[in-house]
């Protein structure tokens, strides 16, 4: 029998997480040059790639066997490098494509948000905040290249959580469905293709939700939705049996949260609920991809965070709901379940 490995030493531990930042800009790299299209349908040579990508061969190659030690690509004989099962996520053609998110997670703004983060450490506010006089998300509008590569990460993003959502809550009970701040309207789509006597209303900001009645009709259910435009500070459409909030109340502090879960709670026809696709926090000690993404939340947003159940329990209890139930999903997500309180 074969000696079972023991754990690294913590000195070695700690090198490997303090230095992880290598992988992630060599994922980037992979990302932005489109290396994983350019393999999807045979193996070729680091020098292949670089002429391709317009990059010197000998550092390309460099960064390629790195994302290979990890499965990222795989190297053969001649410094050949084919596809995995990870490389695919790379690819922009793909269902469950990652390029968009990896390339964001990459993009040189990004990165600069990270640069400092102690004054938010110290303060509390975002560095976008700190740095910029304005949050994340104006930030973005005035930075229009920036912005695409945001809205094209949140879209890979959301793939999986809609098809979580979609999978994981039954909306049975439901005559009519609001997409509070539903963007384009996929997850919409999503949930009313797979409940065919639902009906659905999308509330989103107009320069938004432009493409979504083209993505009702290839979806085959324009005839079941409409969209509704304004701002869920201002007001949301009135009398849905259900609102849904895909990752929406993670953007916003308590205040403004509550504010908006109010809005749909006096808002939405008697016996209704309040849905929201969010992370939940789970207790001391335990690994969670949310416990990163609060710090990203940190980071960039005004006020934004992810929560524990106790948390969503006192926030709805502020907007006037009680939370009945949380249901899981087959992604990190889970829907919250609200009704009147």
């Amino acid at each position: 029998m074969s000696p079972t490995p023991s754990s690294p030493p913590p000195q070695v531990e700690i090198l490997n997480l303090v230095t992880a930042h290598w992988m992630q800009r060599a994922i980037w790299v992979a990302a932005e040059l489109g290396v994983a299209d350019l393999l999807a349908k045979a193996p070729r040579s680091a020098a292949d790639l670089a002429n391709a990508t317009g990059t010197h061969a000998p550092s390309l190659y460099r960064v390629l066997r790195l994302l290979a030690s990890r499965g990222i690509f795989t190297e053969q004989e001649g410094q050949r490098f084919a596809m995995t099962p990870l490389a695919e996520t790379l690819r922009s053609d793909v269902p469950g494509s990652m390029r968009s998110f990896a390339r964001f997670m990459g993009a040189p703004f990004q990165v600069a948000f990270w640069n400092d983060i102690l004054p938010a450490v110290r303060t509390g506010r975002s560095t976008v905040e700190i740095e910029h006089g304005k949050n994340g998300f104006e930030w973005m509008q005035e930075h229009p290249e920036a912005s695409q590569i945001f809205d094209a990460a949140m879209s890979d993003y959301s793939q999986g959580v809609h098809r979580a959502i979609v999978a994981g809550y039954p909306f049975t009970g439901i005559e009519t469905l609001c997409d509070v701040g539903g963007g384009q309207g996929a997850l919409l789509a999503m949930i009313l293709q797979s409940s065919p006597s639902l009906s659905g209303v999308l509330f989103d900001q107009p320069h938004v939700t432009g493409p979504a009645q083209d993505r009702f009709a290839k979806a085959g259910v324009a005839a079941r939705a409409r969209v509704e435009n304004g701002s869920f500070f201002d007001r949301v459409p009135q009398g849905a049996d259900a609102y849904i909030l895909s990752h929406i109340i993670h953007d916003w502090d308590d205040e403004r949260s509550a504010m908006i879960l109010s809005r749909c709670a006096k808002a939405m026809a008697k016996g209704g609920r309040v849905l929201l696709s969010e992370i939940v926090i789970p207790g001391r000690n335990e690994p969670s991809f949310g416990k990163g993404l609060d710090f990203e939340m940190l980071i960039s947003t005004p006020g934004g965070r992810e929560r524990t159940e106790e948390e969503f329990r006192a926030l709805f209890a502020k907007a006037g709901l009680k939370l009945s139930r949380i249901v899981p999903t087959p992604a990190h997500v889970s829907v919250i379940e609200g009704v009147a309180g």
